[in-house]
């Protein structure tokens, strides 16, 4: 099948699928959305969600995937829980994944992985930010990007999720940011365009004692438009909103030591069709 040449996302392939992971690859961490305090409208803004086109200010969290009960096998039948067999990725960039594949698990893998490097903790340092915008940003819009984060991730924006001013972590404190894909799937494309739906678990907060921000867990769905461009998948907008969210269970909290001894010892995943 066909993936076109227009910048929007149009026509072509709908076919859903979950992700499956392999090992990390040294890839950053992924971050999230805090859930419910008052600073709610300045979080949205952090990690994936601070992928914004240039007229957009901020976007909304949430999204829909579903679940399927099928096993992996071969057949279009069971592309929602089956693997590709491809290769996910042939390179990194700069610690990200990229490479992928020209056609649909490709666009899966780069929307996936993407998302957990938009929101990872490095976003917060501005050389690491704009190193991770090079590398997935389709290049007419990284100057846009670059623009909306630098005044998106200011003094009172970090001080409202718990760091200094500077963006720098308070002494005694472990500053936690990550998302998890659960799942994508492809909604739209054409020969160089696909529209990719990413559902996604994520922490945000401050592991430590008497912490005003602790990390706290939230669940979303990311929309990234991609367009194939100088051989890879890049972003060129991205809209986010809340949901599907499952029934909180009954786990006990982790103390602050558990939860940034945890952040510290486990690596991330590179995410793959």
């Amino acid at each position: 099948m066909s993936l076109g040449d227009e910048h929007e996302a149009s026509g072509g392939y709908g076919g859903t699928g979950h992700t499956r992971t392999r090992l990390p690859d040294g890839d950053p961490y992924g971050g999230a959305r805090r859930g419910r305090s008052s600073s709610r409208s300045l979080v949205t803004v952090v990690g994936v969600v601070v992928l914004l086109i240039a007229a957009i200010a901020f976007a909304n969290r949430g999204g829909d995937d579903s679940e399927s009960t099928d096993t992996a096998g071969s057949g279009p039948e069971a592309a929602p829980t089956a693997a590709s067999g491809e290769r996910p990725v042939e390179s990194g960039t700069g610690g990200i994944p990229t490479g992928y594949a020209r056609n649909e698990q490709g666009a899966q893998s780069a929307a996936a992985n993407y998302a957990v490097a938009l929101g990872s903790a490095e976003m917060f340092d501005k050389a690491r930010r704009d190193a991770i915008l090079q590398a997935i940003i389709t290049p007419s819009r990284v100057a846009d990007f670059e623009a909306t984060l630098d005044k998106a991730y200011g003094p009172e924006f970090n001080k409202n999720v718990g760091l200094n001013t500077n963006g720098s972590t308070p002494k005694g404190y472990t500053f936690v940011s990550r998302t998890t894909p659960i799942g994508t799937k492809v909604t739209e494309a054409s020969d160089n365009t696909a529209t990719v739906e990413v559902w996604c678990s994520g922490l945000l907060g401050l592991a430590g004692e008497n912490s005003t921000n602790p990390v706290t867990n939230s669940w979303f769905t990311i929309t990234m438009n991609l367009e194939w461009t100088g051989g890879d998948w890049k972003i060129v907008s991205h809209s986010q909103k809340d949901g599907p969210s499952p029934v909180p269970g009954d786990d006990r909290a982790s103390s602050a030591d558990e939860m940034a001894k945890a952040v510290e010892e486990y690596g991330g995943f590179t995410y793959a069709r």
